[in-house]
């Protein structure tokens, strides 16, 4: 069990590297630079954070299954109650944190929490079943309302976000990171969760299954932006085109929740077996200290990260070669604060505030 939790903990620090560098990048505005390191950066976008969301999923499971393994009732309530309060937490947290940070995903990782709260009790099944389901209303929501409707595509920017129905559409449909689809992320972990990864078999079909799914979904998208992208096989602009087909994260539609998470389970088998195989490792030890932090860091590399570089005046219309460096920089010093802190104290400080108030 040990290793195992050191594998998800390696997995949430490498989620939060990937966010760290994602975020820096669109704060900067960083669209110049290496074209090598731009692909590089964009790599992570819309996958770190779905990994991040999957391992959410995943220490659901791991709060609930004793209550739901057990069916005793007066369990159950607590930990729904538990996972009502940190939703309402997260939820406002969140919300005060978007005035700082437009593209937070704390608000909507509430509200995943809440649904949570709801279902997880379920079978296994059907917490597949309503995850796809989830994943699935998000493309029927683009037949009636408008995906495009307060964006700012320019500056990637949410207008109208403080108002009753912006503050709705941002939340249930087209914010950074709205309920539907990605909802289905953290219901898909709370599944995961419940796998045995502690036994190799698992992993292996886990890893095999996954892997293929990644490949099949970015081929077949591939091969039809393409295909149809000609405007002579079909008139409609190429804009349309890689907009409606696209893997990337925006639109989230199911073709990208699918690969999204495909890649994600790849990568949190990949660090369960590293924690396994090099669990003496002194790299291993810092980066799943470095995980345990993960709420902290998160907080901290907009919060400090940015607020450095906005007080230096390198925070906009930068490099993506100095916004890299600026990513591996803060990630750095936040493996050496986590290593340094965790000496000392059992839970980062966000961490530690956050299980009080939510127990």
């Amino acid at each position: 069990m040990k290793k195992r939790v050191t594998g998800f903990d390696l997995a949430r620090a490498l989620a939060i590297f990937g966010m760290v560098i994602v975020n820096f990048k669109i704060a900067m505005h960083a669209e110049t630079g290496n074209m090598l390191l731009m692909n590089f950066a964009g790599a992570f976008e819309g996958r770190a954070s779905a990994l991040f969301v999957i391992l959410a999923g995943v220490g659901v499971t791991f709060l609930t299954n004793k209550s739901r393994e057990s069916s005793d009732r007066a369990l159950v309530l607590k930990n729904r109650l538990s996972l009502i309060k940190r939703g309402l937490l997260l939820i406002a947290i969140g919300l005060v944190f978007t005035l700082i940070w437009e593209a937070d995903i704390l608000h909507f990782y509430g509200f995943y929490f809440l649904i949570a709260a709801a279902i997880f009790t379920a079978n296994d099944k059907s917490l597949l079943f309503i995850s796809a389901i989830i994943m699935l209303i998000f493309p029927t929501l683009m037949l009636f309302l408008n995906y495009e409707q307060n964006w700012n595509w320019s500056t990637l920017t949410y207008e109208n976000l403080w108002s009753f129905d912006g503050m709705i559409r941002h939340i249930v449909f087209n914010g950074f990171h709205p309920v539907f689809p990605w909802a289905a992320f953290l219901i898909f972990g709370m599944w995961l969760g419940r796998q045995d990864l502690s036994q190799s078999l698992i992993r292996k079909k886990l890893l095999a299954w996954s892997l293929i799914t990644l490949l099949v979904t970015e081929c077949i998208f591939y091969l039809i932006r393409v295909t149809i992208g000609d405007s002579s096989v079909l008139e409609v602009k190429s804009e349309a085109i890689t907009f409606l087909f696209s893997t990337s994260l925006i639109p989230p539609l199911p073709q990208y929740i699918i690969s999204a998470g495909s890649s994600a389970v790849v990568v949190l088998v990949a660090c369960l077996y590293f924690s396994e195989r090099f669990s003496d490792s002194i790299i291993n030890k810092w980066l799943y200290q470095t995980g345990q932090l993960s709420l902290t860091l998160y907080v901290a590399h907009v919060i400090i990260g940015m607020g450095i570089l906005e007080s230096i005046g390198r925070l906009e219309n930068q490099t993506i070669n100095f916004s890299l460096l600026s990513a591996l920089m803060f990630c750095v010093c936040g493996i050496f604060f986590s290593v340094v802190w965790l000496k000392f104290l059992k839970a980062g400080p966000l961490e530690w505030i956050f299980r009080k108030v939510a127990y």
